[in-house]
């Protein structure tokens, strides 16, 4: 790995981690785009500068949890149910779902078309978005945990699985985002934490690839910041058209290319 891939896993990290498009699938594809090895370096990498993307929300979302104590207790409970899967699945998830581009693939159009339906039937009037995290119940929060639960595949995509979840019990598009990101706190912390501890006896043979990895989590930061800005306030005038659009798109486009 040198700066230019490293910038841009970086972004890719950044930019993705809190769209609904899958980050796990973006930064597996365009790491084999790049023709980058999978070293344990890279498997470190990618684990550390999810770190990087998960301080924007720290940044933006201190105040608001400050404000709403009882969200926190929420979010810890929708946790559970994600911790339980990731635990007790850790090697099947890393040695069989991380390697299958198919399921992937699979996954990214599957979801996607998942966001055109749901956003049909809430043209149709079928589901009304009414709700906000005021009226988050702790029996919503662990059905969005079991939800979330789902995306230990990769291209699911965490954020966009929860967006379903949510959209589906009533909640507003950025309100189900705004969780999206707050879940995204313990969750990433947790995997991340996990990954690291599993590669424990790896870190010093690191330590001569600190600018690298400085590189990778300051890009990381810094795109993830601007991703969440702007999905928020995409989404409180917007639909998920876009991104539905967007992984079919990916999807043919990827699977045509490796056929």
């Amino acid at each position: 790995m040198n700066i230019v891939s490293v910038t841009i896993l970086g972004v890719v990290e950044g930019v993705t981690e809190f769209l609904p498009i899958s980050s796990t699938a973006h930064l597996i594809l365009v790491s084999k785009f790049l023709n980058l090895p999978q070293t344990d370096f890279q498997k470190f990498f990618e684990v550390f500068i999810q770190s990087g993307a998960i301080l924007p929300v720290l940044v933006l979302y201190a105040g608001y949890l400050l404000r709403h104590r009882d969200v926190v207790g929420k979010v810890l409970v929708s946790f559970v149910p994600t911790a339980a899967v990731g635990f007790f699945f850790f090697r099947t998830i890393k040695s069989v779902f991380f390697e299958s581009i198919p399921l992937m693939l699979g996954m990214l159009f599957l979801i996607g078309a998942l966001f055109l339906l749901l956003e049909y039937f809430i043209e149709k009037k079928h589901i009304r978005l009414t709700k906000t995290l005021n009226h988050l119940s702790y029996s919503d929060a662990i059905l969005i945990g079991l939800v979330q639960s789902i995306a230990i595949m990769p291209g699911v995509s965490r954020a966009g699985i929860i967006l379903v979840g949510m959209m589906v019990l009533g909640y507003r598009r950025h309100e189900a985002a705004i969780y999206s990101f707050l879940l995204a706190i313990p969750t990433i912390f947790a995997a991340s934490a996990l990954d690291l501890y599993k590669s424990r006896d790896l870190l010093f043979g690191f330590q001569s690839n600190v600018l690298l990895l400085s590189v990778g989590f300051i890009v990381s930061f810094f795109t993830a910041y601007l991703s969440v800005e702007w999905f928020i306030t995409h989404l409180k005038t917007k639909t998920l058209h876009l991104f539905g659009f967007y992984r079919i798109a990916v999807a043919i486009i990827l699977l045509v290319s490796v056929v």
